[in-house]
């Protein structure tokens, strides 16, 4: 009986087709990053504003959702660069 060589034995090593929901699914996702890490981050600064009297949180949360939306919208670009 005569061995297959290694490269069908191996699904890692044939190249795969993308499927285009996937795809889609995930560039879609992109647009949702950003605002909800926003509005989360004004929500919990606004928390933040009432349970310590305070009227200025809800800039911090606001800018802080802002970085952390943009941090995940490039980690998401550069993962799918990589594939």
């Amino acid at each position: 009986m005569a061995e297959k060589p290694t490269s069908e034995l191996d699904p890692s090593s044939t190249p795969r087709k993308k499927d285009p929901v996937v795809s889609l699914a995930r560039y879609s996702e992109i647009g949702f990053i950003i605002p909800a890490a926003i509005l989360l981050g004004f929500f919990l600064g606004k928390l933040a504003d009432y349970w310590l009297h305070t009227r200025w949180l809800y800039l911090v949360g606001l800018l802080f959702g802002a970085v952390v939306g943009f941090w995940q919208m490039i980690r998401l670009a550069m993962s799918s660069y990589k594939e």
